[in-house]
């Protein structure tokens, strides 16, 4: 990256960037497929992360006696249930760094791996809601992460047009890729959820922060940087 970032959109995914995996998705995953005679491992389940869950299902069950489908809303009912049960927590701080940017003028958006119900669902419980400007789930577009098309959907219902000004927050490489192939302004990876330093870095990235709660000071000390350099 650079040059001055001139951010009008930020867009953020979901589970692990800005609320905690309450509910174990990867051990849920693992246990939708068991009960319909299927075994994936944990290093399969982590080179997914990120990626759209009715694909991955539907990659996996190729060729299963079980319909994806099938495979699917059980995985579905068990994370709905998981979460009602574990509550939806926030990550500290995100929510103050997600007024901050709307004090900065930003939009907000959202992309996720989970379907519409179970993403209303989790919305539905935390307290900066109101904030988000568009919500765009995985099974809405013709490919999930790592294919950049969630994000180009956030900008179509953000009445976007410059990828350039779009700034992307995650925490899994499938993340990062996708920001990557958008093109977009800033590819923030964040160390909150499933992925951790050492493979977020082999990824296309402008930088590693701590969690999003860190992006308002990041974007603030980049602008401040930028001011610096102009002045020489």
């Amino acid at each position: 990256m650079s040059g001055p970032l001139a951010i009008t959109l930020a867009v953020f995914d979901l589970g692990g960037t800005l609320i905690h995996d309450t509910a174990d998705v990867a051990a849920i995953f693992k246990t939708a497929l068991r009960q319909h005679g299927l075994d994936v491992d944990d290093r399969q389940l982590l080179a997914w992360r990120g990626a759209a869950k009715r694909e991955v299902i539907a990659h996996i069950a190729a060729g299963a006696r079980a319909s994806p489908e099938r495979i699917y809303g059980t995985f579905q009912d068990l994370l709905v249930a998981a979460f009602a049960g574990n509550g939806v927590r926030s990550i500290a701080g995100v929510e103050q760094a997600l007024e901050r940017l709307k004090r900065r003028g930003l939009r907000i958006a959202l992309t996720t791996g989970f379907d519409r119900r179970v993403t209303d669902g989790l919305l539905a419980r935390v307290p900066w809601k109101a904030m988000v400007d568009a919500a765009v789930c995985a099974d809405e577009v013709p490919q999930g992460r790592p294919a950049p098309y969630m994000i180009f959907r956030t900008m179509e219902q953000t009445g976007m047009q410059d990828v350039r000004e779009v700034l992307t927050v995650g925490d899994t490489d499938n993340d990062l890729l996708a920001g990557h192939r958008a093109g977009v302004g800033a590819n923030i990876g964040v160390l909150s959820g499933a992925h951790d330093r050492a493979r977020l870095e082999k990824a296309p990235h402008s930088v590693l922060l701590p969690s999003a709660a860190d992006l308002p000071a990041w974007l603030a000390r980049h602008a401040a940087a930028e001011k610096k350099k102009a002045r020489r």
